[in-house]
């Protein structure tokens, strides 16, 4: 029987693994990147095929997925020159795992649902990690049909995939997932920075109070390299402002309060002042000690 043929845009720090999974689990994985190199690197690895435009990539894929930076680049990639609805062919399904705004989602689906093609806004949680390791969770708006058909893919590498929703709700549940995080990590950089210097052991104190219910994902994975002053284990910060302009930006329109979300992504400006752009999200506690 014929490999199903699938199309991957994109191959950042997530990209470039969930691609990896697709092939492992028997797809013929088409790929395209903005640098060159990095899709050579891939199909080097990976075998598989590279073209030089969305639009190439996509010929004869019935799935493709894509995972780029923000709302432009996710336009860019499918309505843009050589945009990859342009060689889609009718029937085909395209899976958005960027985090961007629930409103080019909502787009992006009309566009091609006009187009005959299918539309999932599928973000994304658990970082480098979770990709590298086909762990990663997927929560996902669109229609059941589509979703129906895009699961089994998504599932060489996620731990986790659910559809959320219609149209944007993948996009609106991944804010949540950022509202959530945002509180966490500032919540545990307080913590351990008052631990030390109420001169208790850090780490000890984590250990015991991880036990009970102050446990959480941050807490297990990121206490002992917030403790150690190590930073680059992850997202980063100037991707998490990117997401929270996106939250806070959606919270105007719907009125929700985030007062902790807002005062977090401030301290997220702070980090970067200090040249923390490109440190993980941990790096909160950094702050703390200016």
């Amino acid at each position: 029987m014929a490999k199903q043929k699938v199309a991957f845009l994109g191959l950042g720090v997530m990209g470039y693994p969930m691609a990896g999974h697709l092939a492992s689990a028997g797809y013929e994985v088409c790929v395209y990147n903005r640098t060159t190199a990095k899709a050579e690197a891939w199909v080097a690895q990976h075998g598989g095929a590279m073209a030089d435009t969305p639009a190439a990539a996509v010929k004869d894929a019935e799935l493709v997925f894509a995972c780029v930076g923000n709302d432009d680049d996710i336009r860019q990639i499918c309505i843009g020159e050589q945009g990859a609805f342009e060689g889609m062919a009718s029937g085909a399904l395209f899976v958005d795992h960027t985090t961007a705004s629930a409103e080019v989602a909502r787009e992006l689906y009309q566009v091609a649902k006009d187009k005959g093609l299918g539309f999932l806004d599928a973000p994304v949680s658990g970082g480098q990690a979770g990709a590298e390791n086909g762990v990663l969770t997927v929560m996902v708006g669109g229609d059941s049909d589509v979703y129906a058909r895009a699961e089994k893919a998504i599932d060489s590498f996620a731990r986790a995939c659910r559809l959320m929703g219609e149209s944007g709700a993948g996009q609106l549940t991944k804010m949540v997932n950022q509202i959530c995080i945002a509180g966490l990590v500032q919540g545990l950089a307080e913590g351990i920075h008052f631990a030390k210097r109420a001169g208790l052991d850090a780490a000890a104190v984590v250990d015991v109070i991880s036990k009970g219910a102050a446990q959480s994902w941050q807490m297990e994975n990121r206490y002992q390299t917030m403790i150690d002053d190590e930073f680059d284990f992850g997202f980063a910060v100037d991707w998490m402002r990117k997401d929270l302009g996106i939250v806070l930006d959606e919270a105007r329109n719907n009125g929700a309060q985030l007062p902790v979300t807002a005062l977090v992504d401030q301290f997220y400006a702070d980090v970067q002042e200090l040249g923390g752009g490109r440190w993980d999200t941990s790096s909160l506690i950094k702050r703390l000690k200016h």
